[in-house]
């Protein structure tokens, strides 16, 4: 399959990695010529192209701009009632999209992350799309959104990811002020939570059951949790999703 990708950055790149060596050939948009340049380099199957040969050569064509600048683009680029695109942009609508992109019709939204790298990522889309199932069905998962709405809430959960991490690198950078071992306390953090997604996916806990088993009073992780929530940390933290709710319309 021709893939296309409009827009060269972090989120781009991670998915021509993934891609790259499963038989399809990868045409690159030279809008971002470091990293498209970088992508070239390391990849056989990379080819950098402006835009519009980008989309007028591709059979899938992946949308990774910033809205504003997509708004400014899109039009002017020569697409094909036969080809397939998919937008991974949180603020460039449905309906927006189907306009600049005319005469494409099979139009789909979804949310891959840095992650999709290294397999087993999480891909929600809306409208299921056959494209983005051919070409990452088998090494992650496609979860169809009825919705935008619901995708949209999709694209504001996904944003835990940054203060989730921020977190874990929080706690980490303490453990290795004890140990003097960098590389070990994040090993070591990184892993506990591992294995706690590994008891979601493998035994079916849920957030819920996780909780219940750090639940010991007066233990190190209620204490800690209990700390916590007297900052007020987690209700800022809905309130910063209902922020970036209202910024999506939903």
């Amino acid at each position: 399959m021709r893939v296309g990708f409009v827009g060269t950055g972090v989120i781009a790149a991670a998915m021509v990695e993934a891609l790259s060596g499963r038989g399809h050939d990868l045409l690159v948009s030279s809008r971002n010529a470091a990293t498209a340049a970088d992508l070239a380099q390391r990849f056989d199957d990379v080819r950098v192209l402006d835009n519009p040969d980008v989309v007028s050569r591709a059979d899938v064509v992946f949308l990774c701009l910033m809205a504003d600048v997509a708004r400014d683009v899109l039009a002017a680029l020569p697409w094909r009632g036969d080809q397939s695109v998919i937008s991974v942009m949180a603020d460039l609508p449905l309906v927006q999209l189907t306009a600049l992109c005319a005469p494409a019709s099979d139009i789909a939204l979804t949310i891959p992350l840095s992650s999709i790298t290294a397999g087993r990522s999480v891909l929600p889309c809306h409208p299921d799309s056959d494209a983005l199932r051919a070409l990452f069905g088998e090494s992650d998962t496609i979860i169809p959104v009825a919705t935008e709405a619901g995708l949209n809430a999709h694209f504001v959960a996904s944003a835990l990811s940054a203060p989730i991490l921020a977190m874990m690198q929080t706690g980490a950078g303490w453990l290795a002020d004890q140990t003097g071992d960098s590389k070990a306390a994040e090993a070591y953090v990184a892993g506990v939570f591992a294995g706690f997604m590994r008891q979601m996916s493998v035994q079916g806990a849920d957030f819920e059951t996780l909780l219940e088993g750090l639940a010991t009073e007066g233990g190190l992780n209620a204490t800690l949790l209990a700390q916590i929530a007297e900052t007020g940390a987690p209700d800022a933290l809905v309130q910063g999703m209902v922020g970036l709710q209202a910024r999506l319309g939903i």
